[in-house]
């Protein structure tokens, strides 16, 4: 196995890794031409005819798969591979994305599935393997994604023939990558950095798999870095599958805390390798990375480091044109993290979809906070419900370790929970999943219905698409945002919805939607304008703008610096999102154009967006 000391470029490594916060060297991406069949059913693999290509990690119903057929009817792809395990190691098999569930086959044998169309899953291939013939294997996958199944998660997927409104191309089989990689049979499986305070002390982590009871002695060894300085080394005895620890990095002799921390302005990152070592030899190891920040929502502020940090966030709908809701490289992944930080925003909201962890590794590069939207479903029942525990469980789990995600936000405008206001089931739901993202993730922030009909959350989202500065100004004074917490509709939808009933100290059901609408404002819970904006600037006469127009790029600038300056820092606001990066299909509202050229000069929109201080430099 490749070892890191041999790795010349540690950072290209974790850039391009599907798993950037835990990466081995030597993992094969799988990625390219598939052999690809439509319309089939049954279980045989071997059975199947595949008549045509496929491009993987390309959705069929993209242009950059080779296919473009929507509505795919149950998928099956086929490619050989070459793979031969060293004695005592293992092959694992890593999909990062199929929509919506998958089963696998390896030289005929079935080795696995998964269901969740929006998180990774990884197979341990070893024993199938032992059946091919000269290193020569036969990969099957079959998916299966029902398009007119209400009761998946599907985020922005149309459930429709075509696409209309808000509602983009479906996205079936696989959409992001695959890759092998040779593991020993006891390995590393999992790590978790948490930062815990601004001093510098934080908790790790370490999974082991294969570890048995009476076996070798076991260690794990973690060191931490920052920019070639040792931080802290630590050797701990593997006494069980999972290794704990807390520490503090950082002090006077070595570097001060204040050089250490990880913020939007300065995106400081601390390089993680960890190691297990049976009788002092290494026998397995992965880069990982961390940064040392918090996050709290307190007296009416998303706070970084305990500094209250004002959010300008824009609508990420991560959808490209020829390749849907798959990047069409790393370079344009990357890309789009920098497009955002030029054009002057701070973070983004990633909408409707699961981001690809590279992206996020750019996000934690560059300094950006990114909120996290759970895919919606759109019926609300106890299979709907469980599936979106399980995307939010699983993506915990995946996403844990990056310090650009902030914010986990469960549902979006009582998509999937229609009747939030009126049935206490629906209510219910919103506090078990917040419940469950603090429970999982306790050191970031969590909303739960965010737009309208709020129940509980660590912030108010609200979506107010106003295009007058004057009343958007209005409505978020200090001393008058309680009132519209209270009485503002936006699209006929109340802002808070409240908590499922209780008694009243008389012993009455009490709806209590009013008097927390004054009480969180009291109380100072942070109030996000979590969609604002939009404008159109396009001729296309069947585009669906919803936002209305405006007429030239100029237009477009004075659109966004009069509607951002109505809402700034001296609202009572602790930031808003602005809707949307790039025009999507028929939602024609971006900032810049579906291929991600701006509008407008790119100086003039950064000076827009961020504010009059930003103009007046």
């Amino acid at each position: 196995m490749p070892r890191l000391a041999d790795i010349e470029d540690r950072a290209s490594l974790l850039n391009a890794h599907p798993s950037p916060t835990f990466a081995r060297p030597g993992w094969v991406s799988l990625d390219g031409d598939w052999e690809f069949a439509l319309g089939t059913t049954g279980d045989d693999p071997l059975a199947l005819t595949y008549d045509r290509s496929i491009r993987v990690p390309f959705a069929p119903e993209s242009a950059a798969s080779g296919i473009g057929v929507d509505f795919a009817d149950e998928p099956r792809y086929r490619r050989t591979l070459r793979v031969d395990p060293a004695p005592g190691h293992r092959v694992l098999l890593h999909f990062e994305g199929v929509d919506h569930a998958a089963r696998v086959w390896v030289n005929g044998h079935f080795v696995g599935s998964h269901a969740g169309g929006y998180t990774p899953f990884a197979l341990d291939i070893t024993r199938a393997l032992a059946q091919g013939e000269g290193g020569e294997h036969t990969l099957v996958v079959a998916a299966s994604d029902d398009a007119r199944d209400l009761e998946l998660p599907r985020g922005k997927q149309a459930w429709t023939q075509n696409p209309e409104v808000i509602w983009y191309r479906r996205s079936s089989g696989i959409w992001r990558g695959v890759w092998l990689e040779e593991v020993p049979d006891v390995r590393l499986d999992g790590a978790a950095w948490t930062p815990l305070d601004t001093d510098g002390t934080l908790t790790g982590t370490v999974w082991l798999a294969g570890w048995v009871r009476g076996g070798p002695r076991h260690e794990v060894e973690v060191t931490f870095a920052h920019e070639g300085v040792l931080l802290a080394r630590i050797a701990l005895q593997a006494t069980g599958p999972r290794v704990e620890f807390r520490l503090r990095l950082g002090d006077a002799r070595t570097v001060p805390i204040e050089r250490l921390l990880w913020s939007p302005e300065h995106p400081r990152l601390i390089d993680v390798d960890v190691r297990l070592l049976v009788d002092g030899e290494v026998i397995d190891e992965v880069a990982s990375y961390t940064g040392l920040r918090t996050v709290s929502a307190t007296r009416g502020k998303v706070r970084i480091n305990d500094h209250p940090t004002f959010l300008r966030l824009v609508l990420e709908q991560a959808y490209w044109p020829d390749s849907q809701f798959t990047a069409p490289s790393l370079a344009d992944l990357r890309a789009e993290a920098r497009l955002i930080a030029d054009l002057g925003f701070n973070g983004l909201r990633m909408h409707q979809v699961s981001t690809d962890p590279r992206f996020l590794r750019a996000c934690d590069e560059l300094g950006l906070l990114v909120w996290a939207d759970l895919p919606a479903a759109q019926a609300f029942t106890a299979a709907s419900l469980e599936r979106t525990a399980s995307n939010l469980t699983e993506l915990v789990a995946r996403d844990r370790n990056h310090p650009s995600l902030i914010a986990w936000v469960p549902y979006n405008e009582s998509w999937g929970i229609p009747k939030v206001v009126r049935e206490e089931r629906q209510k219910w739901a919103v506090v078990a999943l917040h419940g469950l993202a603090r429970a999982l993730d306790p050191t970031r922030l969590a909303l739960g219905n965010d737009g309208w009909e709020h129940v509980v959350g660590d912030v108010i989202g609200v979506h107010d698409y106003s295009h007058d500065p004057a009343k958007l100004k209005r409505r978020y004074l200090p001393g008058v945002i309680a009132a519209t917490l209270a009485w503002r509709r936006p699209s006929t939808r109340r802002l808070i919805a409240g908590l499922p009933r209780a008694k009243a100290p008389g012993g009455t059901p009490w709806n209590r939607a009013r008097t927390l609408a004054r009480t969180l404002a009291l109380e100072g819970t942070p109030v996000v304008l979590s969609e604002f904006g939009g404008g159109s600037l396009d001729g296309d006469t069947e585009a669906w703008r919803g936002y209305g127009r405006v007429r030239s790029g100029q237009a477009l600038v004075a659109r966004v610096a009069a509607l951002v300056d109505a809402v700034g820092p001296d609202s009572a606001l602790a930031g808003w999102c602005w809707t949307q990066l790039t025009d999507t299909l028929q939602e024609q509202n971006g900032l810049a154009w579906p291929d991600r050229t701006p509008k407008a000069p790119l100086d003039a929109l950064r000076a827009a967006i961020g504010g009059p201080d930003a103009r007046k430099r």
